[in-house]
């Protein structure tokens, strides 16, 4: 798969990841990586533990979530 970014600057790239909110395949150079936490559901008994991990954006919907 190659990146779409690098596409619309006319380069072929490999992806590595796709963005969370959009779907597009991105390379190493477009992706932002940030942890978050995961939590388990909440059930009755049950202890809540959250884990680290990771998600994934293209610039735009980066761009995009982080404008006022």
């Amino acid at each position: 798969m190659k990146c779409y970014e690098c596409d619309q600057l006319d380069r072929a790239t490999e992806a590595v990841a796709v963005c969370d909110v959009c779907g597009a395949a991105v390379c190493p150079e477009h992706v932002h990586t940030e942890p978050v936490q995961i939590r388990g559901s909440a059930q009755p008994g049950k202890v809540i533990h959250s884990r680290p991990a990771r998600r994934m954006t293209c610039p735009v919907c980066r761009t995009a979530e982080k404008s006022p």
